[in-house]
């Protein structure tokens, strides 16, 4: 099946059986569970509602926990990539990118990426989303978690 054409407007990802089914389920489960155990106090529904909490913090740590993954491959990735794109004179600077900056960096072309290195450098640019709109020629990213 073809994908369609990503860029800065839709390369966010929703996995629907994450975000909209288990996501509410577990959200509906906190309320209803904080809400017996208020009208109806006893050692069960304390207990479930503990377990409520842990399930909402537990589906958040796991989102958390893959993102991190994918943040630290992908800056392995474009430090590998800047080492063969780079001129010569940034080749030593290539340490200086965050890692949120390497994130941002990594839809920009192999054409641009030079230019789009030396100006996040050399103006400090920190913030991904702007970093991401300055990529003229958008290279999908189709394999993120």
């Amino acid at each position: 099946m073809a994908q369609r054409p990503q860029s800065l407007k839709n390369h966010g990802r929703i996995i629907p059986v994450y975000h909209l089914v288990a996501g509410p389920i577990f959200f509906a489960n906190l309320f209803w569970s904080a809400y017996r155990a208020i009208t109806q106090p006893s050692g069960p529904t304390v207990f479930t509602l503990l377990l409520a909490i842990a399930f909402v913090i537990l589906f958040f740590c796991a989102r958390i926990f893959a993102l991190r993954v994918q943040d630290r491959v992908i800056r392995l990735e474009m430090r590998l990539r800047m080492r063969e794109l780079l001129p010569p004179d940034l080749q030593p600077r290539i340490n200086e990118f965050t890692a949120g900056q390497l994130v941002a960096l990594r839809f920009a072309s192999d054409g641009e990426l030079p230019a789009l290195a030396r100006q996040v450098l050399e103006q400090r640019m920190n913030n991904r989303k702007a970093i991401k709109q300055l990529v003229k020629e958008w290279q999908a990213d189709h394999l993120r978690a």
